[in-house]
Formats: structure tokens, C-alpha cells, sequence
């Protein structure tokens, strides 16, 4: 132990810290420009990759622009004006719509119903869990050939089982309705999973306490479902409508492939009839089997203001409808 101090001692000084060294001003200047620095790929990416391919898009939907002639025209708006007139870009858009709705609206409630099936205490749970993500990272012509094979009018299955229980064969590709339906079977099949995961993982945030107390006053799974899960994912389900109508005014691969299921002509046109041409296959006609880019672009243009359009309407309603799901 130490000596106690003498009494009549005089304390010591504390010791005199020297002065910290002024920052420099590379040091400021880092401490000041990194955050821009470090987010700046994200903004040359997207300058590059979106607003520009916007902007050009614009420029050319303004010109008489075929990829054949060498000559651009300047038009002004007679391109827009000519698609608003075109028959073909309504029925186009008439069947992006009827195709996302038949395969938004079911595929997210059964996302929903799947995710919270997996939400309880389950054996085997990662396996349920990685099988609903198979879907998804299927190759997209691999999914719509084996459903075009089950959707055949000849030796289809499900044309087999139809028969089987005494209804006539149906011959999928040749109708409306029906290729509307078959294709968007085919889009639920692949994004069923994904979304179902998506919801998966909110539901893992909400409180076990409410589901306890739910039980406790003999709620019924779906009674928990509507009042508890539901409301308390709300943000993830507005996310994922919005998403999912995104994609559905985007869909063109699944039509595209189910169209060459009929023929080698009809991948761009969507069928003899154009009875499944989307938006996205109308353009992808315009601009690469027409060669007329000017006309395309001003369908693109068009096809992203329809979507502006149907994301705003779409998130409106679903606001609205929030009220109801408490």
C-alpha cells in the first residue's frame, strides 16, 4: 500500500494534456464528400441506365425514326397521336391488363394463406421454405414449355383430366379467356413462392404475444390471420401489390414462348388473333420485327405512363382499403 500523503503537502499539478493537432483539411474533406462519394455509383448507374435511356426514348419517339432508312423525319407528336388511334395498342393493353389481374390477385392471397401456414411451428421448415423459392429461380422458357405441354389441346394433361370427368377439350391457346388464364397460371406458379417468402419474413417481426393472446380467447387461424397477421404486415402487402402490378404490365416472356407454342409468327403477336399480345410484346413487334423505332419508342412511352397510371390507382385503393383490414 501507499504511504498516506504528508500532512502541509502541496497536491501535485495534474498533468497539462498538449493541444490536439488541428484537423487537416484533406481530413475535412473526406469527412465532408465520402458519403457522396461512396453512394455515387448507385446515382452514375441510374443516370446511365434509366433517366437516359428515357430521355433518348422521348427524343426518338419525336421522329419518323425506321432502323432500315438512314433518314429521320421529325414528327412531333404524330406518333402518339397514331397510337391512340391503333386498335392493336388497346387490345394490347386490354390483355396486360386482364393477365395481371388474374395473376396478381390470386397469387398474392395465396402467398399470404402460404406464408402463414409456415408462420407456425413447423417440422422440416427450411425445406417448406427453400422449395416455395424453386419456382422462382426456374428458367422461364423451361416453365413455359412444360405448361404449354400441360395446357396442349390434343394430349394435355389437364385437357385429360377434363375428359376424364366428361368435359370437352379446350384448346388454350386459340381463346381469349383461356390463354389469358393459362399464362397467368404460369406467372402464380413462378412468383406464388417469392411473395409467400416476402410475407414470410414480416410475419416473423410480429409480437408471438398476440397470437398467444388470440388463442387464448379462441380465435380461429383465420380469425388471427385477418386481425393480427394482416394488419400488422400492411406496409409489406402495399409493397408487394405494387411490385406485383409492376411486373404484370411488364410480362412478356410468358406470352412470347406460349405463343411459339402455335407458331413461329405468332411469339410477337400474341397468337393468330393477337388474343394474348401484351403491351410488351406489342412494343418488342414495333420496334424489332417492324423496325419502326420512332413508333416504338412513343409505345414505350405510352406503356410507362400506363403503368404510372395503374401503380397510382392501384395504391390509392389499397390506402383506402387499409381502414377495412383493422
Amino acid at each position: 500500500m501507499s504511504a498516506p500523503p504528508k500532512a502541509g503537502a502541496r497536491p501535485q499539478a495534474a498533468p497539462v494534456r498538449p493541444p490536439s493537432p488541428k484537423p487537416s483539411r484533406r481530413h475535412l474533406l473526406d469527412i465532408k464528400y465520402s458519403p457522396y462519394v461512396y453512394i455515387s455509383p448507385f446515382f452514375l448507374l441510374f443516370f446511365a441506365f434509366g433517366l437516359f435511356p428515357l430521355a433518348y426514348t422521348a427524343w426518338v419517339s419525336l421522329y419518323d425514326w425506321n432502323l432500315l432508312s438512314p433518314e429521320q423525319t421529325f414528327v412531333g407528336l404524330d406518333n402518339f397521336t397514331e397510337l391512340l388511334a391503333d386498335e392493336y395498342f388497346w387490345n394490347a393493353a386490354f390483355n396486360t391488363l386482364s393477365i395481371g389481374v388474374l395473376s396478381a390477385v390470386p397469387q398474392l392471397l395465396f402467398a399470404l394463406w402460404l406464408a402463414h401456414l409456415l408462420n407456425r411451428p413447423l417440422r422440416a421448415q427450411t425445406l417448406f421454405r427453400v422449395t416455395l423459392l424453386l419456382p422462382n429461380i426456374t428458367s422461364v422458357v423451361a416453365v413455359v414449355v412444360i405448361f404449354s405441354q400441360l395446357f396442349g389441346r390434343e394430349f394435355g394433361l389437364i385437357n385429360t383430366t377434363l375428359e376424364a370427368f366428361g368435359l370437352g377439350r379446350i384448346d388454350w391457346q386459340a381463346g381469349t379467356a383461356t390463354s389469358h388464364a393459362a399464362i397467368a397460371t404460369m406467372i402464380m406458379w413462378r412468383w406464388t413462392g417469392y411473395n409467400a417468402l416476402i410475407y414470410l419474413a414480416a410475419m416473423q417481426a410480429v409480437p408471438r404475444d398476440l397470437y398467444e393472446a388470440a388463442r387464448i380467447d379462441g380465435a380461429s387461424t383465420f380469425r388471427q390471420l385477418r386481425s393480427i397477421t394482416v394488419p400488422m404486415i400492411r406496409p409489406t402487402i402495399i409493397f408487394t401489390v405494387i411490385v406485383s402490378t409492376i411486373g404484370s404490365m411488364q410480362i412478356i416472356a410468358e406470352p412470347m414462348l406460349f405463343g411459339a407454342q402455335v407458331s413461329a409468327g405468332a411469339m410477337a403477336t400474341g397468337g393468330p388473333d393477337r388474343q394474348f399480345q401484351t403491351l410488351a410484346l406489342y412494343l418488342y413487334e414495333q420496334g424489332f420485327r417492324s423496325f419502326e423505332f420512332g413508333y416504338a419508342s412513343a409505345a414505350a412511352w405510352l406503356m410507362f405512363l400506363l403503368v404510372v397510371l395503374v401503380v397510382g390507382v392501384n395504391f390509392l385503393i389499397v390506402r383506402r382499403m387499409r381502414g377495412g383490414l383493422d
